[in-house]
């Protein structure tokens, strides 16, 4: 029984995963190439406009993958959690049908946005290494690792945004006002180690500063963030998944009786 559940679930997940895909692609005459094409060029702005000054400041870690593995994590985190605001009433009309749940839209636009960033983070690296980048170091279990509890810990919080945004609808206008402060306070566009050790203590309750400093650490063998810890962004995870799960179970019912 919970298999054929589950084998359901999936098969709802998918359909509204190509649906997602579609719908936010298919109109641009690129098509779906849009999907990768608007990140990297994103990146590729940002790469153009600081590398001059950063490659100078830098010489633990080459400025494109300090770059790359800051932005890449933030964009993902940012897209999952503000997408799963209007995930609810983007397919309202689809809830009729019993095997949909509001959950299953989070599911498939958190899939969405992990698999966008993920073509474009193998793409740039891959472009990186061609144009004679060298990484001197690869720990890809670590960074496996970083990438999965990201992914979980945006679909957590995409749980808790959806059903707060069901309740609240003022919340869509207030979220990216919330996350865009955390660009300036994730050490995006700089080192951890750069600021005064008597901020860390504030800076280092934000999950997602530890994901982008553990990412440059796997990858760079001189790149060391003395205050990033995998066991927080783990633990972290877990409480903003539950809170998202119980937090869901307990407004399943009501939202789709409203």
């Amino acid at each position: 029984m919970i298999r054929k559940g589950f084998h359901i679930q999936k098969s709802t997940v998918i359909a509204l995963f190509l649906r997602e895909i579609k719908t936010r692609f298919g109109k641009y005459r690129l098509g779906y190439c849009w999907a990768l094409l608007e990140p990297v060029l994103h990146l590729f702005v940002l790469w153009v406009v600081f590398d001059y000054v950063m490659q100078r400041a830098m010489s633990d870690i080459s400025f494109p993958v300090f770059l790359l593995n800051g932005l890449i994590p933030y964009f993902l985190f940012s897209n999952i959690a503000t997408r799963s605001i209007n995930a609810f009433e983007a397919n309202q009309g689809l809830f009729n049908y019993r095997p949909v749940k509001p959950v299953d839209t989070v599911i498939a636009r958190a899939v969405l946005e992990t698999f966008i960033y993920t073509m474009v983070y193998f793409l740039l690296m891959a472009l990186l290494l061609l144009n004679g980048e060298v990484i001197d170091k690869i720990n890809l279990i670590e960074l496996c690792t970083v990438g999965f509890l990201l992914v979980v810990f945006s679909f957590g919080l995409g749980l808790i945004v959806m059903v707060v945004g069901n309740a609240f609808p003022e919340m869509e206008k207030f979220l990216p006002v919330i996350i865009k402060p955390l660009y300036f306070i994730s050490c995006i566009m700089f080192p951890l180690n750069s600021v005064p050790e008597e901020y860390w203590g504030w800076l280092l309750w934000n999950p997602l500063l530890h994901v982008v400093e553990l990412a440059r650490e796997s990858l760079a063998i001189n790149y060391q963030s003395e205050g990033a810890s995998l066991a927080y962004l783990a633990f972290s995870t877990l409480i903003v998944l539950f809170v998202g799960l119980l937090l869901y179970r307990s407004r399943e019912e009501a939202m789709l009786t409203s």
